[in-house]
């Protein structure tokens, strides 16, 4: 067994607004450095805690397209509010996530949800991009949603805890089907050593929301991004007090990567037939 070892880190850095609901550190995007290293995750975007007044505004993202990937929207504080042209749609309260499968083709919008909105509050949630293979791209369009209860939590040591939002670990599984292998968990202590066996030549992120994470000789303070090198089969954090963060890991799609704006195919005469088959009104609408 040998440890994984980190290849990039970077600090969260400056915040910009997506639409007028979500103020986000944009993290993970799809570059040629990267990408070897990320797949099958393409995009991460980080709401740290933020604090909205009350309104009666629609605070959020309006109608837009997606084809050829999944959007994840994970709610650590606050409420979103999704649909889509799928039929798709719910509310996601804290804890809760929302896991779309835009795949052939939707249009979908975000918002605060209403009841949040009317109260206001603390707003936390990460949204990411997971990528398709190419035999699933074209895939009917599929939502779903799970609450905090339905995602199981356990213990890992004596003062730490885990979920399973997706993959397995420790013979339980998370509730999201996925398309290709993928380990997504919520990782909670109060100061302990934290060891993963993951597989070898594997791809794995991790997210420090808060405290912070020492790996090797190396230590990571909170709102910094981790991402490992694929050697490796054990990951070993020594987690501080307060420690939050999130575990991403999957096989690598090992596929060409072509990314325009709402749409990520395999080449540019799948994007440009995407953007067609959007603007002809074939992903749907919500009016």
């Amino acid at each position: 067994m040998s440890d994984k070892k980190v290849k990039f880190s970077f600090k969260v850095g400056d915040r910009h607004w997506v639409g007028d609901g979500f103020y986000v550190h944009g993290l993970l995007r799809p570059t040629a450095e990267l990408n070897d290293y990320i797949s099958p995750f393409i995009l991460m975007d980080y709401a740290s805690p933020k604090e909205f007044s009350p309104t009666s505004e629609r605070l959020g993202v309006g109608e837009h397209p997606h084809r050829g990937f999944e959007t994840v929207t994970l709610s650590y504080q606050g409420e979103v509010e999704h649909r889509d042209s799928s039929g798709g749609g719910g509310v996601i309260k804290e804890g809760g996530v929302q896991w779309m499968t835009a795949g052939a083709g939707v249009v979908h919008d975000e918002f605060h949800s209403t009841e949040f909105s009317k109260k206001g509050g603390v707003f936390e949630m990460v949204q990411l991009w997971v990528n398709l293979p190419a035999k699933d791209k074209m895939t009917k369009p599929k939502y779903q949603g799970v609450d905090n209860e339905e995602i199981p939590m356990i213990k890992i040591g004596d003062k730490s805890s885990l979920r399973i939002i997706a993959g397995e670990f420790d013979n339980q599984k998370g509730p999201i089907s996925t398309f290709s292998e993928i380990n997504m968990f919520d990782l909670l202590s109060e100061g302990e050593e934290l060891n993963f066996s993951l597989k070898e030549d594997s791809n794995t992120i991790v997210l420090v929301m808060k405290g912070e994470a020492k790996v090797g000789d190396q230590s990571f303070d909170d709102q910094s991004i981790l991402i490992f090198d694929k050697g490796g089969d054990n990951l070993k954090i020594q987690a501080s007090k307060d420690f939050k963060a999130l575990l991403l890991n999957g096989a690598a799609l090992n596929e060409p990567v072509v990314a325009r704006g709402p749409f990520v195919m395999n080449t540019e005469g799948e994007i440009k037939e995407a953007m067609r088959d959007y603007q002809s009104g074939k992903m749907g609408s919500l009016s």
